[in-house]
């Protein structure tokens, strides 16, 4: 089709452009090379074929906003299959004759595909430029008070322009070129919708639909060519490090997961991230994988709850900071806290990992906010003052409370619980944990599993005076060295007392038992108190009445759920009790946090609002007459806030409602 000096000026375009992408891709490579760790290549050979599923058919993103996420996945699924197209239409260019893929079928179906995607694609992406420009979406906006680079307010709208514009004019010249083509050479049941347009170009002469052909051609593929410079620098690159997240990300057991750090190491110099440089590859590699959806923004409860914390910010400022990575490594020395997120974002984070969950790419915000607290704490003996009691009850007491250990059993007085020293056979560990040992409101829920404990006739023991805290609101806050000596002194403990099968009533013990032990030697089959009582109760060994309870609405706990992936053991139990359980509108792997994790419970909450009553309320809302849970710092938050709005819905534990309906 293209004429001899149009072949010669498109090749030059190509070599010119060519050139371009090759040095930018360096610089990307360089950027995300500079984190600390290597790909495992092995990995990406194992994973190839579930990373290309996960690519094309955009599952994760369909979790979320439906109708957008179709919208999207317009766009998407024609990009994929425009590369293809834009091959074809290249060949076709400089080769005579040629017709791409042949008439055959595989041909007739390609240019069936490419005429439907085409138009869905302009479609979806004009309706996404008028949502964004028009209807001026709010979740698509960061507030004005949380820290975003100074670029990026401007930015961010201008990237989505001219990403949006391109894709309309690259997507719609390619198109109409089809449909001069149809005009000139007759109608093709292939290509219906560019057939259907075709009609417009009735009575142009065959000179004036070849030069608007070749128009066509060079707005289509010219865009390309005059694109791709920008496109490494644009939030569309997004496109091709989203398959690189699938491939190259480490395997990992949990949701969110915390390397160890070595203290016995005196080479290591630096504990957690204070700079780019500090971050893993994974890490550097995120914001170049993040679409800027504000999906993870909009989930989180810290930014829900007038918070100034953002998960979406933390990436938007990691890319504008990255992207200023030209000749000179400046912008990897750049400090993290102050650049990426400030000090009232960062102390606001409850790790809840609702940002990572939702996010379709797999970017891991929170990891980033752990291992910045990690540096503030371990090495500038920075954070939230409030966090002192605390971290003083864990080392002298070890627990957050700061209760001797000589009292860690008042809570069983008048009750019959072995400890391991008195019952060194036992089948099974129960692991208290700190709230229910000390916690006046969390005793019930301890006192209640001895009951149900009991009248199952199971074999088990506790630790008493010698069981510690795990160490769960010392990671999260930062302070790494003090849960590495409570994490090393309760293996050893755990070991020496042969433990094999643990179970716990908080989720965050459960957590940092089951997956975070195992790093420091400690490797035990750990299970949560719902799941135990499940099976008690399908084994036929625990007998409850199942009378209606009325209306139950059940809290999610974030580490039951999101991080271990446990839903349905908890609302088993309650419909085994009678309970006519109504679901809040964020349930399950959607649920919002009760504000107490990421050591929240421990320091005063900031924000227009709190996220115990943000929570609270949505279980008013349900009309139910009672909240259940299955943590006990679910339990304090709720609770309080029951208190507080004075409310008569009545907030019990799962173990709670088991033991109130217990057969004699």
């Amino acid at each position: 089709m293209l004429t001899w000096p149009e072949k010669i000026l498109f090749t030059l375009a190509v070599l010119a452009t060519a050139w371009v992408a090759y040095r930018e891709t360096q610089r990307l490579i360089r950027i995300i090379t500079s984190g600390r760790g290597k790909p495992d290549w092995s990995v990406a050979r194992r994973r190839l074929l579930t990373a290309a599923l996960e690519w094309i058919t955009l599952r994760r993103v369909f979790r979320f906003r439906l109708g957008v996420s179709l919208l999207h996945a317009f766009v998407a699924w024609a990009f994929g299959v425009y590369l293809l197209v834009n091959l074809g239409d290249v060949l076709e260019a400089y080769i005579p004759g040629f017709t791409f893929l042949g008439h055959g079928l595989i041909g007739n179906l390609y240019r069936l595909v490419a005429d439907i995607l085409s138009v869905l694609a302009l479609i979806g992406m004009a309706s996404l430029l008028i949502r964004r420009f028009v209807l001026k979406s709010p979740v698509l906006q960061i507030r004005e008070d949380v820290l975003v680079h100074p670029k990026a307010r401007q930015g961010i709208p201008r990237d989505s322009l001219i990403v949006g514009l391109f894709i309309l004019g690259h997507v719609g010249a390619r198109f109409l070129g089809e449909s001069f083509q149809i005009a000139k050479e007759g109608p093709d049941p292939w290509q219906p919708l560019a057939s259907t347009v075709a009609r417009l170009w009735v009575g142009w002469s065959p000179t004036a639909l070849t030069v608007a052909e070749h128009i066509a051609f060079w707005l289509a593929l010219g865009l390309i060519l005059l694109f791709i410079p920008y496109f490494p620098r644009s939030k569309h690159i997004h496109l091709i490090f989203a398959f690189f997240n699938f491939l190259l990300k480490p395997e990992k057991q949990t949701l969110v997961e915390l390397e160890p750090l070595d203290f016995e190491d005196e080479s290591i110099e630096q504990f957690g991230a204070s700079t780019f440089r500090d971050l893993k590859w994974t890490q550097l590699m995120d914001p170049f994988a993040c679409i800027m959806c504000m999906r993870c923004q909009e989930v989180c409860p810290a930014y829900n709850t007038g918070k100034v914390l953002s998960p979406a910010a933390i990436e938007v400022n990691k890319r504008y900071n990255l992207n200023e990575v030209n000749g000179g490594d400046e912008p990897l020395d750049r400090p993290l806290l102050g650049t990426v997120l400030d000090e009232h974002a960062l102390w606001s984070c409850t790790a809840c990992g609702a940002c990572v969950e939702i996010c379709p790419l797999g970017n891991e915000p929170m990891l980033d906010i752990m291992d910045i607290r990690r540096a503030q704490v371990l090495m500038e003996d920075n954070y939230p003052r409030q966090w002192q009691n605390a971290y003083r009850g864990m080392e002298s007491a070890a627990n957050p409370w700061g209760v001797p250990a000589s009292e860690r059993m008042k809570w069983a007085e008048g009750l019959n619980v072995p400890t391991v020293d008195d019952n060194p056979d036992f089948d099974v560990l129960w692991w208290v944990g700190c709230a229910p040992s000390t916690d006046a409101r969390a005793q019930k829920t301890a006192r209640a599993l001895v009951k149900i404990l009991e009248a199952a006739g199971v074999n088990y023991a506790v630790l008493g005076e010698r069981e510690m805290c795990t160490g769960d609101s010392a990671r999260r806050s930062g302070n790494e060295y003090l849960f590495y000596e409570l994490a090393n002194a309760n293996v050893e403990t755990l070991n020496e007392v042969k433990a094999k099968k643990i179970i716990t009533t908080c989720p965050h013990c459960l957590h940092t038992l089951k997956n975070e032990y195992p790093a420091f030697g400690g490797h035990y089959e750990v299970i949560h108190h719902t799941q135990f009582i499940e099976d008690l109760i399908q084994q036929g060994r625990l007998q409850v009445k199942p009378e209606a309870l009325g209306q139950v609405t059940y809290h999610d706990p974030c580490y039951l759920g999101r991080f271990n992936h446990e839903y349905e053991a908890p609302r088993f139990v309650v419909a085994q009790v009678g309970g006519d359980l109504v679901e809040m509108a964020r349930s399950g792997a959607k649920s919002f946090c009760c504000g107490a994790g990421g050591a929240q419970i421990w320091k005063e909450e900031e924000g227009t609002a709190r996220i115990n009553l943000t929570r609270f309320q949505e279980a008013q809302a349900t009309g139910a007459d009672t909240l259940a849970v299955a943590c006990p710092f679910c339990m304090i938050m709720l609770n309080d806030a029951a208190k507080e709005l004075k409310s008569d819905m009545a907030v019990k534990d799962v173990a709670e409602l088991v033991a109130e309906n217990l057969k004699s």
